[in-house]
């Protein structure tokens, strides 16, 4: 939707929080006692024992997506953040209370105009709607 390689955006979106394999997704409350360490840190130490070639790949895509500057890296990070509003819109809807500020967060670091448009259809649709078989035909 935005011109991007999309074999690209999707390798960077598998390998974007791949270190959580090794420190887990740290919660945003806990960041506040935390000493971070890089991503691409973490991706070093993952990646060491690899044939170069598999190593140079890895790092050079999770280097691309921490940047953010690519095309391909500011549409993945979008669909980040689309998932995690996706994700707090099925909350709310659960009857979770508390999430507008979750949803409102990951609607502001929305970067692409296809991202937006997204965002407004999950705000606007029904998030559990797929869970309900279609009517026979």
């Amino acid at each position: 939707m935005e011109g991007a390689d999309p074999a690209r955006v999707s390798m960077l979106c598998v390998l974007h929080d791949t270190q959580e394999t090794r420190i887990t997704d740290i919660p945003h409350i806990a960041k506040r006692y935390l000493t971070p360490v890089p991503n691409t840190t973490v991706t070093a130490d993952q990646v060491a024992d690899c044939p170069p070639a598999v190593a140079d790949a890895i790092t050079a895509a999770v280097a691309e997506y921490e940047a953010g500057e690519t095309p391909e890296a500011v549409v993945a990070r979008d669909a980040d953040k689309l998932e995690c509003l996706v994700q707090a819109v099925e909350y709310r809807h659960q009857g979770v209370d508390n999430v507008q500020r979750w949803i409102d967060s990951s609607r502001a670091a929305l970067k692409t105009a296809s991202a937006h448009r997204l965002a407004d259809a999950a705000l606007s649709g029904q998030p559990l709607a797929w869970l309900t078989p279609p009517p026979p035909r």
